[in-house]
């Protein structure tokens, strides 16, 4: 079993730069895939970032390429995302996610354990 409690968020200006954390609890977490996702009011929930059990491979939104950054340090138990210039369609609540698998995935619903989520705000 793994819990997560993800924090970070709040309210940013365009072109702002916001790191989530997320803190799991739990022994096999070092073992773990992790995902952020993100949900905004009316639409799904889809994959910002993904990072393997080791970090040796990732996966971004096309979105967010170039300007997000996903990492971990098992040794903590932490994983982040390193938001930068930030744009007010990135506003949403971000979850981060992880799944009994080493390898990453792009759908929620191949994720097992969730954070409570945290809620990101672009003002433009």
């Amino acid at each position: 079993q793994v819990q997560l409690v993800d924090s970070g968020g709040g309210l940013v200006q365009a072109g702002g730069s916001l790191r989530l954390s997320c803190a799991a609890s739990g022994r096999t977490f070092s073992s773990y895939a992790m995902g952020w996702f993100r949900q905004a009011p009316g639409k799904e929930r889809e994959l910002v970032a993904a990072i393997s059990w080791t970090g040796g491979s990732t996966d971004y939104a096309d979105s967010v390429k170039g300007r997000f950054s996903i990492s971990r340090d098992n040794t903590k138990n932490l994983a982040y995302l390193q938001m930068n210039s930030l744009k007010p369609e990135d506003t949403a609540v971000y979850y981060c996610a992880c799944r009994r698998s080493t390898v990453v995935a792009r759908t929620a619903s191949q994720y097992n354990y969730w954070g409570q989520g945290t809620q990101v705000t672009v003002s433009s």
